[in-house]
């Protein structure tokens, strides 16, 4: 009898205690010795570990990388998904032809990028009616961008919570502007005010559960243009959830 409740409590140990084994192995993914000295460089500023750690993201879950750009997040999103898993990595045409030049194409042969589908779209229809129900979307310092462009960011944001299953994230990243400059600095400094974002996301039905601090920078002034701030930029990070 003894015996049979040894063995019932060490089953029941092994099955609510997950084996570490299992968990991500966000060090190993920032680590990666086929990652390019550009990205390692891009990591001193944006700590790819704390924000991998602050996503949540895990193998075989289905990703949406909004304005992927050159694919920096896109690839390290591609690495924590695996072969099981997949990313969307979203661009505009207009903002492929000015801005990304073929980058992320050479970015792309990386045997990393496996697993990532490239979406030319606009912003405000970023997905093919097909592919939804996704885990996570990632919007990383860009959405600035979107409020000085031909843009309907309300319909953007209903359709990215349409695409998300319930209760999947949506996290925005973006550069501190001050308060009271709303959207008015998005193309001069390339910063938004934080609490407008904010409501812009929550009206589509988002809820905000989480905020990150790492990329925090009081000594920010966000009075100059980010590329030329005399300081580290003050970047919020948040993180939505389309409730369940």
């Amino acid at each position: 009898m003894e015996r049979a409740f040894a063995a019932l409590v060490v089953m029941v140990i092994t099955a609510t205690v997950p084996a570490k084994a299992s968990a991500q192995d966000y060090e190993a993914i920032v680590a990666a010795p086929d990652r390019s000295d550009t990205d390692h460089n891009t990591d001193k500023r944006r700590d790819p570990l704390k924000l991998l750690n602050f996503i949540g993201v895990k193998k075989g879950m289905k990703v949406l990388d909004m304005e992927a750009n050159a694919g920096y997040t896109t690839e390290l999103l591609a690495r924590a998904v695996g072969a099981n898993g997949v990313v969307y990595a979203q661009d505009s045409a207009d903002v492929i032809e000015r801005q990304v030049k073929g980058k992320f194409d050479l970015r792309a042969q990386k045997p990393a990028m496996k697993g990532v589908i490239h979406i030319i779209r606009n912003y405000d229809d970023p997905l093919p009616a097909e592919v939804h129900n996704l885990d996570l979307i990632t919007f990383f310092f860009a959405y600035h961008d979107i409020t000085y462009m031909q843009v309907d960011r309300v319909e953007m944001n209903r359709k990215l919570f349409a695409a998300l299953k319930p209760g999947g994230y949506l996290l925005v990243a973006d550069h501190s502007a001050n308060a009271g400059d709303g959207i008015s600095v998005g193309k001069t400094l390339h910063r938004i005010e934080e609490s407008v974002l904010r409501k812009e996301v929550e009206a589509a039905g988002f809820k905000l559960v989480a905020e990150a601090d790492f990329l925090r920078h009081p000594e920010d002034k966000r009075d100059v243009i980010v590329f030329r701030a005399p300081t580290p930029v003050d970047e919020f990070v948040l993180k939505f959830q389309r409730p369940q």
